[in-house]
């Protein structure tokens, strides 16, 4: 009889924030008042637990997008409050002198401490910014975006950053969809600056000393996103058992929100795979070795196709679901193809659930393939600006505005 929903759960934990946050705010700027009379109008705006810069990360998984802020930041002697939501983060035990780390609690105990913040800046990947429980701060001057992805920012789920002060790009591209959804909500223009893509600077930068493994035989990466159009959700076995069956070194990378969100599909599925020598399954946290590894991908709309073909510069095959549903994206209220469907072309070819039979066959004759090497350089002028200067453009802008 007791029994909430998780829906109904966080939007109670919403609205319980909002009013905690109401009379908080109401009670601070009273005590501000007070003061202002008591002293005769001498007393300043206290700013001494106020932080100028903080790194707001959910998960550890998101510390490639980070650490190179964190290490120009530590060059550079700036200071840095790192609030993260696991207690494993490699933030937390990486030595910096300015750098400091601090992880918040999980869940909406995490939520609650950045929802009474007082900082200058925060800069985060996390989508959905004052949309569910995280919400926008009365005393945070600045919430910057920087994306987890060189694809469309709106693959995002719906709202993703709307709330948000500034976004950094990874491409130019990216801001011609943020502009014409904010023109589509009425709402007033974020400021756009296109700084590059700070974790595949660090890829880039790891593969140039790191040796090309040598395989025995074609390892064949599956590398999906998740939710209903994701090729897990879409074909499962009817790809993974041809796959399986091809006696290629297959191995399969979820996306890790597939954890939470198809948990039962992930288990049905190694369950199915269990006595197979040639299916492995890849849940670590840094991807860059399988991705080092692999000959060819396979995938569908996921971000991880930019990681692997622009960094790395190998082909991939990526199974376009028949109808892809934009119910959940920010993509939804655009009438254009999403960019990074038009560019996949580029990237590699196309697997229409005939080939199935043959995919073992295609993974072979598309790893061997070096025709796709125009498409793919052309793909990383657009998605990837200002390679290698990334970190150091996003310390400029975070110093430009303290200033």
């Amino acid at each position: 009889m007791l029994y909430i929903d998780p829906g109904t759960g966080s939007m109670l934990f919403s609205l319980l924030i909002g009013l905690a946050a109401a009379f908080v705010f109401a009670v601070r700027a009273l005590y501000v008042k007070l003061k202002f009379i008591l002293t005769g109008g001498r007393a300043k705006k206290d700013a001494g637990d106020r932080i100028p810069f903080v790194i707001y990360s959910d998960h550890k998984r998101y510390w490639n997008v980070f650490k190179p802020v964190c290490d120009e930041a530590e060059k550079r002697g700036v200071d840095v409050t790192y609030y993260t939501q696991s207690p494993d983060d490699p933030a937390l035990s990486a030595p910096y002198e300015h750098v400091k780390a601090e992880f918040i609690g999980e869940g909406n105990r995490g939520f609650a401490k950045l929802n009474f913040l007082k900082a200058d800046t925060v800069l985060s990947t996390t989508p959905g910014l004052g949309v569910l429980q995280w919400k926008r701060s009365r005393d945070v001057s600045r919430y910057v975006h920087i994306p987890h992805l060189a694809g469309d920012l709106t693959t995002y789920r719906m709202f993703a950053l709307d709330h948000y002060d500034s976004v950094l790009l990874t491409g130019d591209y990216q801001g011609k969809d943020v502009r014409a959804l904010e023109k589509l909500r009425g709402q007033d223009e974020k400021e756009l600056v296109t700084v590059g893509c700070t974790f595949l600077d660090s890829m880039r930068a790891r593969l140039a000393a790191s040796p090309r493994p040598q395989n025995e035989k074609t390892c064949v990466l599956v590398a999906p996103s998740w939710g209903k159009s994701g090729i897990l959700s879409v074909y499962g076995r009817k790809l993974l058992d041809p796959l399986a069956a091809s006696g290629l070194d297959v191995v399969i990378r979820p996306h890790p929100q597939s954890l939470t969100a198809e948990k039962d599909l992930l288990d049905s599925l190694e369950a199915a795979y269990k006595d197979c020598p040639n299916v492995s399954w890849n849940y670590d946290n840094d991807n860059f070795d399988i991705l080092n590894k692999a000959d060819v991908m396979i995938t569908d709309f996921s971000g991880v196709i930019f990681d692997y073909a622009l960094v790395f510069g190998k082909p991939v095959i990526y199974a376009k679901p028949a109808v892809f549903n934009k119910d959940p994206y920010d993509a939804w209220w655009l009438d254009h193809e999403l960019w990074t469907f038009s560019v996949l072309p580029k990237l590699g070819v196309e697997l229409d659930e005939k080939d199935f039979p043959r995919i073992g066959e295609l993974a072979v004759q598309t790893a061997q393939s070096h025709s796709l090497k125009d498409g793919i350089d052309e793909a990383r002028k657009e998605a990837w600006a200002h390679v290698g200067e990334s970190a150091a453009r996003v310390m400029d802008y975070i110093q430009a505005k303290a200033s």
